[in-house]
Parts: structure tokens; sequence; C-alpha cells
């Protein structure tokens, strides 16, 4: 199974890579994708357990490096929850 990194350009100009361990996430993102955080953080939820789910398909057992992808996410947008209308930007995929 094809893992990707997608890279994330946070509301403060900081930049993340993340990891996935299927292909599954460019179903939901593109490079040059701007969205509100909220909806960044939703649509990464929904990617990251699909590729979970992918894993737990072929292999038996769920991905736990995506669960903690998706912690590490959930954990940065809190940082820029208060800011006034945070977005982010899908920077590249790989």
């Amino acid at each position: 199974m094809p893992a990707i990194n997608f890279n994330v350009r946070w509301p403060d100009g900081s930049e993340d890579s993340c990891y996935s361990p299927s292909t599954v996430v460019r179903d939901h993102f593109k490079t040059g994708d701007t969205m509100p955080l909220a909806e960044f953080v939703s649509k990464a939820e929904v990617a990251l357990d699909s590729a979970s789910q992918r894993v737990e398909q072929k292999f038996g057992y769920a991905c736990s490096s995506s669960m903690d992808q998706l912690a590490v996410i959930k954990a940065k947008a809190a940082r820029f929850e208060a800011s006034e209308h945070p977005e982010i930007e899908i920077t590249h995929i790989s």
C-alpha cells in the first residue's frame, strides 16, 4: 500500500508534512487547495480514517500512524481556532 505525504501551510505561515498510509488522501485534498481550518480538520479526519480502514482491510489491523497524524493535526489546529477566519493551504502531495 503506497504511503504519501501531504504538506499543510498553517495560518501562521508554518508548514508541516503530514503522513497517510494510503493514497485515499488524494480523494480529499489536492495541491493548492485552500480551505477554512475547520473544514480541513473535518476532511483530514475522514481521509485519515479511510486510510486506516484500508490498512485494516489489507493487513487485518488499523493504522496507528494514521490516527497519530490526525491527533497531531487536531492539536496544531486548536492553536488557531481563536483566529479570525483561519485558513490552511495544501502546498504539496507526494
